[in-house]
């Protein structure tokens, strides 16, 4: 498995020894059960900005995609991904969208920003969003191939700039560094809703047992959210077409 050699920093935030990326990579892997794998990272540049540590001189997305390891070598597995984060302890994060895992929806910074306004205004409730400063991406609930085109399929039109990351997808998670600024949380990660407290004293203590383990975030269905994305991403001045994540 070959390291690609990129920029390394120290981070401020440690814990145990840890870096702060490796410590949220564990979390996620072993803690949420989401697939993760380590991104390519950054080079150190011309000392404007950071280059992309992969070979495309014209990278979308420098330092936040998989490149070596790919993404099918994303799992949940603390031993590898504690390897990886050690060899490399300033890799973005990449979450391995879809499956069992979160998928999720991006769109520009500023569409982003009315987006949550308008479904904080409905009384929507919003799962986990991250955001650098050119694109904030909102995840959600795993959705297949087929149900995502029914959702658009119903839309009049679909603006480039709006992006899903479903089967074969890829999101980089906080405190990852990429080419367009550290990801950080815009909405952070709510837990699931507690189950109502019905039934005998044994199933309810059953029940607060298993309130008590660590449990994924809360996450909506894309239906109740691409209505306002689409429409947000469309009134985006210029159209929203900056794809660089």
């Amino acid at each position: 498995m070959r390291e690609i050699l990129g920029r390394r920093r120290k981070l401020s935030l440690r814990r145990s020894g840890r870096s702060a990326v490796l410590t949220a990579a564990l979390a996620y892997a072993t803690e949420w059960q989401w697939p993760v794998v380590p991104g390519v990272g950054l080079l150190a540049g011309d000392g404007r900005e950071p280059d992309c540590a992969c070979p495309h001189p014209d990278c979308a997305a420098p330092g936040g995609h998989p490149f070596d390891p790919g993404l099918l070598a994303a799992t949940t597995d603390a031993r590898m991904v504690r390897w990886w984060w050690t060899q490399r302890p300033d890799a973005p994060v990449v979450l391995a969208t879809g499956g069992r895992a979160p998928c999720a929806v991006s769109l520009p910074a500023v569409a982003g920003a009315r987006a949550l306004a308008s479904f904080d205004r409905a009384g929507v409730r919003l799962g986990p969003v991250v955001a650098t400063p050119t694109r904030w991406a909102l995840l959600v609930a795993p959705y297949s191939l087929a149900v995502l085109g029914e959702l658009l399929h119903s839309q009049d039109w679909v603006p480039g700039s709006l992006r899903f990351h479903g089967e074969g997808g890829y999101v980089a998670l906080p405190p990852s560094p990429t080419g367009a600024g550290r990801v950080r949380w815009e909405r952070a990660p709510q837990p699931p809703a507690p189950a109502p407290a019905a039934g005998s004293a044994r199933t309810v203590r059953a029940l607060r047992a298993r309130a008590a383990e660590p449990a994924p975030p809360w996450l909506p269905d894309i239906s109740t959210l691409v209505d306002v994305l689409v429409e947000e991403s469309a009134g985006t001045p210029g159209g929203g077409s900056k794809l660089a994540y």
